[in-house]
């Protein structure tokens, strides 16, 4: 198996072997980041396609300082943001108080449910929703920089992350996992 260094310049020199080899390595990977901006399967298979286009485009870019998976990932979180910013629409809505809800019962409902379901909840939230929470939650951005990636003010950000969460747990709750 070539290293990551040789991978990427076999890919730099235009080996179709080597970029096979690369999208093999990475693409279920990618696919899983894909699939948790994607609102469905074929969405995701474009996104994911649509990284892989600009990750080989940008190759040349890359320098060999940190991980090339973590420079991969932010080619295919910043494509995924791309290809949802068309499509998504903020709604205002006025906040209200959340109920707080014992750390323990939480715990022992997110316990009971499988890394299958909570992807399916989280790939059920309205996009706008569903985008904050993957970049805050999954991807630790913070609400500043999610504003300025998606074009919003921080103030939004914050408040689709509250409803992410309200939805979010509202679909476990009705999902009989929290009783």
């Amino acid at each position: 198996m070539d290293s990551e260094k040789e991978l990427v310049n076999r890919c730099l020199g235009r080996d179709p072997r080597a970029q096979e080899s690369l999208y093999k390595r990475y693409a279920s990977r990618m696919y899983g980041l894909c699939l948790r901006y994607a609102g469905n399967d074929d969405e995701a298979k474009d996104m994911l396609q649509e990284g892989f286009i600009r990750a080989f485009r940008y190759l040349k870019d890359f320098r060999f300082q940190g991980s090339f998976e973590g420079w991969l990932r932010k080619i295919f979180v910043n494509t995924c943001i791309n290809l949802k910013r068309k499509e998504l629409k903020f709604q205002s809505e006025t906040l209200t108080e959340e109920k707080t809800q014992n750390p323990d019962t939480c715990a022992d409902v997110l316990s009971k449910l499988s890394q299958q379901e909570l992807i399916r909840m989280i790939r059920e939230l309205p996009p706008g929703y569903r985008m904050v929470f993957n970049l805050y939650v999954i991807e630790g951005f913070n609400h500043k920089e999610i504003g300025k990636l998606m074009g919003i003010s921080e103030s939004t950000s914050k408040s689709q992350l509250w409803c992410a969460r309200k939805n979010l747990k509202m679909r476990i709750l009705n999902s009989g996992y929290g009783t």
